[in-house]
């Protein structure tokens, strides 16, 4: 590389400027005092650590996504974190044992920190996202997950932006399919791969070569076709009514979720797509996202996935969203329109000082002069003052530039 080209950024890196980055930490103080007024605890967690357990529930997507060096203090292999939520359910499991009582009592947390990608998820996708996220540990029943696509809807609605879709769906559904199908490992992966992709054609294939049960695969072939608004789910209770136990039960818990959202939100756009398998090894239960126009993917997103913290002796309940603050901030329609700030001489008077001193504790921005002749308008208009400090009969006097 030489001089000409050392600015370069690796693909999917970047800056941020001061106007970004005051939109970016607006944003972010915005969201986590409201996840502070809904009584989630912030944490920050380590950028690296044993890989072993940064990857403990997580998915092969997540392990391909994450960065991974050998630690050389010990030996071991060390990971750059993907995702915070493993880390978060560490928290949970190993930290804050004795505040949650004997296991019993719910645990809410949040994050907004960077995380690092291998490769961008999405096109035009920074490869250093800063995650913005809830999570609440404890608590199997339904309200947990209302509560939480309550917060994510109003996590958009605090970042200003506009005509969010909500899409609810349930992994429960397609895997009690899957298992009272008995299909082969292999069978249910492809299945799986089909149906993200919505490849109808290759999807009754898969059906018609591994499903021999009429019945059965009559139930997977709905289950492919049944996306789009609120009648959805009506289709669904009952195309699914006489369905095998387990899925049954998912779609149960999908429809009291559902309805609990829209006691909370009754104005909420509501739509639903049973074969959103997004985390499939990950989520366990109910899987949510929002979606606005002119942004092809989820723009937040979350689900249940019990049990993650098992690995670290303690085997909790637990659901969850996030969203990227970069994303939050490109999609909001607010201004975010700095304060400009006031110029101040470089004198020592402590009159000035006091004045400057209580500007600054009034939340004004006070930028001090450093040059030996006072700025023109111009100048001052070029640095982002519109006011400026000048001593008037012997008092300190904050005027307009113009």
């Amino acid at each position: 590389m030489t001089a000409r080209n050392r600015w370069l950024l690796p693909e999917g890196v970047e800056e941020i400027l001061p106007d970004e980055a005051f939109k970016l930490e607006t944003l972010r103080r915005r969201i986590l005092d409201l996840y502070a007024g809904w009584s989630y605890d912030l944490v920050i967690t380590p950028l690296i650590e044993y890989l072993d357990s940064l990857l403990v529930g997580s998915s092969h997507d997540l392990d391909l996504h994450t960065f991974k060096i050998t630690d050389q203090l010990t030996g071991r292999m060390m990971g750059v974190r993907a995702d915070i939520t493993p880390q978060v359910a560490r928290i949970d499991a190993h930290c804050l044992g004795a505040r949650r009582g004997a296991g019993q009592l719910p645990v809410r947390l949040c994050y907004a920190d960077h995380v690092l990608h291998t490769l961008p998820r999405g096109l035009l996708a920074s490869r250093v996202p800063i995650r913005i996220g809830a999570e609440m540990f404890g608590h199997a029943g339904t309200g947990c997950d209302v509560e939480l696509i309550c917060l994510m809807h109003e996590t958009l609605q605090a970042s200003s932006i506009q005509n969010v879709h909500l899409v609810l769906g349930h992994v429960g559904l397609f895997r009690g399919l899957v298992k009272a199908c008995g299909m082969s490992v292999q069978a249910e992966r492809d299945l799986f791969d089909a149906l993200q992709r919505k490849a109808f054609g290759e999807i009754d294939e898969l059906l018609a070569q591994h499903v021999s049960d009429a019945r059965m695969r009559s139930l997977l072939w709905q289950l492919s076709r049944l996306s789009g608004d609120e009648s959805v789910l009506d289709d669904a209770l009952r195309v699914f009514k006489d369905a095998p136990q387990d899925a049954v039960a998912a779609l149960a818990e999908l429809a009291a979720i559902a309805k609990g959202v829209r006691q909370r939100l009754p104005g909420v756009s509501l739509g639903f797509d049973l074969c959103e398998l997004r985390g499939y090894e990950y989520h366990t239960g109910i899987v949510f996202a929002a979606y606005t126009p002119g942004y092809g993917r989820a723009v937040a997103q979350g689900g249940r996935y019990n049990d993650i913290g098992a690995a670290f002796g303690s085997a909790r309940p637990a659901s969850g969203f996030d969203a990227d603050l970069k994303v939050l901030a490109r999609l909001s329609t607010e201004a975010f329109v700095r304060r400009l700030a006031v110029s101040a001489p470089a004198d020592n008077d402590p009159q000035l000082q006091a004045l400057i001193a209580s500007l600054r504790a009034q939340g004004e921005r006070v930028l001090m002069d450093l040059t030996d002749t006072p700025p023109a308008a111009e100048e001052l208009s070029a640095l982002g003052c519109d006011r400026r400090i000048v001593r008037r009969e012997a008092q300190w006097l904050v005027q307009s530039v113009k």
